[in-house]
């Protein structure tokens, strides 16, 4: 199946989908004492393993972190290819003062903003999928 490239049909139909419970951003210097099941996301950097995983397991396996987020998926599958769409959501969410990191994944977009931004970031979405 092939992504969406057109910037208007994306932003129409990109259908947020605010995920259930909350999730954090940590590092790990070593890998295999995380359950890979368990993680979200993860990107090797030079200081160590970045992992996303839900702040209850990363509070159970005692992992440091700084940031808890919301998850928000859009439900349009985007090509890695389109261009634009990443640039329109996340200058909607900094102009209502919402900071977002983004995840592309093959399929769709995932947007963690920070807990307290959830329902704002979802409400900014949605107008933003109106308004095209």
């Amino acid at each position: 199946m092939i992504g969406e490239t057109n910037m208007s049909k994306l932003i129409n139909n990109m259908s947020p989908q605010l995920n259930k419970g909350e999730y954090v951003f940590c590092t790990v210097d070593d890998i295999s004492t995380v359950d890979r099941k368990d993680t979200i996301g993860e990107f090797k950097e030079n200081e160590g393993t970045t992992i996303i995983i839900e702040k209850i397991k990363a509070d159970h396996l005692q992992l440091p972190y700084e940031y808890v987020a919301s998850w928000i998926t859009l439900k349009i599958h985007s090509s890695l290819e389109a261009v634009g769409l990443t640039a329109a959501f996340s200058a909607a969410l900094a102009k209502n003062d919402i900071s977002c990191n983004v995840i592309a994944g093959y399929y769709h977009d995932h947007i963690f903003v920070d807990t307290k931004d959830s329902e704002k970031a979802m409400q900014v979405l949605t107008a933003l999928s109106k308004s095209k």
